[in-house]
């Protein structure tokens, strides 16, 4: 029984040898095939690194993209935009040029314009009544000097001419006072002038004792009674705005 009992145990501890043995060799076997599992996960999470990189950078190019598209269509309306107006400015460039072409065919018709226009001027005068004479034909002459100057621009030679009709248009509407010789039976004198439009020029002697009225249609000077000097020297007040305007009773040609 003792040797029984021994042989069972040894064989027992055989065993247990053996289960030791074989768990050391089976963890032996496993170390290598867990080597190759943690490259395998460091591989994996290098690899999701990489790939997290990779999708980081095609999102930012993407977005890159669609701010490039956006600011494309941007330019390319403000391109059009700018197209539309650069073919304004050409049809506008043309349009001037056939206007400079036509500014040589003006000047050529205009010259002899405004020379028939002075003409015409310096004419009326003539045949006007006599008020500011003088001052009328100097401006009349300044305007014949004016148009044979080469310095001067056809334009301002064109609005001198047309402000110059504009002061005879208005002679027509105002009254106006002012002083003068005038030669009064064959003496000169210094008389008072009152213009009232074109259709009365009389005048006055300083002392109030002689007057007259220009007659248009004999082209001379008519004496005026003295029951007329009251009226005429307040037509002189009126005309240097000293007195409001009011009705005046002068005689008048009809035919002015």
């Amino acid at each position: 029984m003792k040797l029984g009992v021994q042989l069972s145990a040894v064989a027992f501890a055989i065993a247990v040898f053996a289960g030791d043995v074989s768990a050391d060799a089976n963890t032996q076997d496993l170390k290598p095939a867990l080597k190759v599992s943690e490259k395998i996960n460091e591989s994996a999470i290098n690899s999701q690194k990489k790939i997290d990189q990779i999708s980081e950078s095609i999102n930012a190019k993407v977005q890159r993209f669609k701010a490039i598209n956006k600011e494309t269509d941007g330019l390319n309306i403000y391109n059009k935009q700018l197209q539309k107006q650069i073919d304004n400015q050409l049809a506008e460039l043309s349009q001037l040029d056939v206007s400079i072409d036509q500014v040589s065919v003006i000047e050529r018709q205009i010259t002899p314009l405004m020379l028939r226009m002075v003409d015409g001027l310096q004419q009326f005068v003539a045949l006007d009544v006599p008020f500011l004479l003088a001052e009328r034909e100097d401006r009349v002459a300044n305007l014949q000097q004016l148009l044979e100057r080469a310095d001067v621009e056809v334009s301002e030679k064109f609005r001198r001419v047309l402000e110059a009709y504009q002061v005879e248009m208005d002679y027509g509407r105002t009254i106006e006072a002012y002083t003068g010789l005038l030669t009064v039976d064959g003496k000169e004198r210094d008389v008072e002038f009152l213009r009232l439009g074109r259709v009365a020029l009389i005048y006055q002697t300083r002392d109030g004792a002689e007057s007259g009225r220009w007659d248009q249609s004999t082209k001379s000077w008519s004496k005026l009674s003295s029951e007329h000097r009251i009226q005429i020297a307040k037509g002189l007040r009126m005309a240097r705005k000293q007195l409001a305007p009011d009705m005046l009773m002068l005689p008048i040609n009809a035919a002015l």
